[in-house]
């Protein structure tokens, strides 16, 4: 195997480097802006730097807006989001790669489509059907159509062709029935492809604001992106303090998650694109 030399070694790190520090810069002036006033983004909007550290902007943010209960919203639908893609695109997974029936031809190519399919497309017979089962203004309503994503059911059908067939075949030998060997033998070698499907469709959840937006018809059910918007615009002005706070607030939940589990989801995507 041929070496890579020590200069060509350095160049790499050294991109990364300034490729890292160049997508965290956003996100260090949103923190230091969060603890900035008013006036402060009017007299010198590109400064990095308050004057004074202030978190004022947070208490405003819960005490004044009620934000808390729009992340209690949150993290209600992204488990019921998170739990259902889990279990369900592991499933259909461990169907499409390990079991033969009829159709199994036609299912994974139509998975492929529903992939590519805009969800603009999507949102208004969503909605009707939503309007339909009465479900309006309820937090199900909103997490009803990322219960099971196509980008979740392909990872988990392309990690399980990675889980050996000899192992469920011993299985079925011993007398296991197919719900035995799912969540016996299937599932116990599926972590890092669980993890990478649970942090995608906690994204897809946590980040969603225009599904909630038109769902959610009263405050007591909206969402922390709707409820950002809605608090950092509640004196008719836009307050840049209570909006980055909300934005950091917001951030934190997806940088713990992935500190988490970085290592299953890089290992899962690496995983499901060699399959």
């Amino acid at each position: 195997m041929k070496k890579t030399s020590p200069t060509r070694l350095a160049l790499t790190y050294t991109a990364l480097a300034v490729i890292t520090v160049l997508m965290l810069l956003p996100f260090v002036w949103v923190f230091f802006g969060s603890f900035k006033t008013q006036g402060e983004f009017f007299s010198d909007p590109g400064a990095w730097f308050p004057k004074s550290f202030q978190i004022k902007n947070y208490i405003s943010l819960f005490a004044d807006q009620g934000f808390g209960g729009y992340m209690v919203n949150s993290i209600v639908v992204s488990v019921i989001v998170v739990l259902a893609n889990v279990l369900f695109s592991a499933m259909a997974g461990y169907a499409l790669a390990k079991l033969r029936f009829r159709g199994k031809g036609v299912i994974f190519p139509l998975v492929i489509v529903s992939m590519i399919v805009p969800y603009v497309a999507l949102f208004v017979p969503q909605f009707v059907i939503v309007v339909q089962m009465g479900l309006v203004n309820t937090l199900i309503a909103i997490a009803l159509p990322l219960l099971v994503m196509p980008l979740c059911v392909f990872i988990m059908r392309q990690f399980a062709h990675g889980v050996p067939f000899e192992l469920m075949e011993a299985a079925r030998l011993d007398g296991a029935g197919e719900a035995r060997i799912f969540f016996r033998v299937f599932l116990p070698l599926c972590g890092p492809g669980l993890a990478t499907v649970g942090i995608l469709s906690f994204l897809s959840s946590w980040n969603n604001f225009l599904w909630p937006l038109v769902v959610a018809q009263s405050q007591s059910v909206y969402t922390a992106p709707v409820g950002l918007a809605v608090a950092s615009q509640a004196s008719n002005t836009v307050n840049f303090g209570v909006l980055l706070a909300g934005s950091m607030v917001v951030l934190l939940p997806i940088l713990i998650l992935f500190l988490f589990l970085q290592k299953y989801f890089i290992q899962g995507v690496a995983t499901a694109g060699l399959k």
